[in-house]
């Protein structure tokens, strides 16, 4: 699965985070480095998610604005 990430220049480094993933960051020396780390964190991520998902009752609400 692909994921659409935002990263960000600072003065450390390289900050990365995934807007379809709540509180999915991760950063890295380089691009190249911040990449590869959030790809651990994405899966860190699906499977807490996962975990957290199981035995729960999943329901949709509408909401009107």
């Amino acid at each position: 699965m692909k994921y659409l990430t935002l990263i960000h220049k600072s003065e450390y480094g390289y900050d990365i985070h995934v807007p379809s993933l709540p509180g999915c960051h991760s950063q890295g020396e380089t691009q190249d480095e911040a990449l590869e780390n959030i790809k651990d964190a994405i899966k860190v991520y699906i499977e807490t998610e996962a975990l957290e998902l199981k035995g729960a009752q999943v329901k949709e609400v509408e909401v009107f604005a």
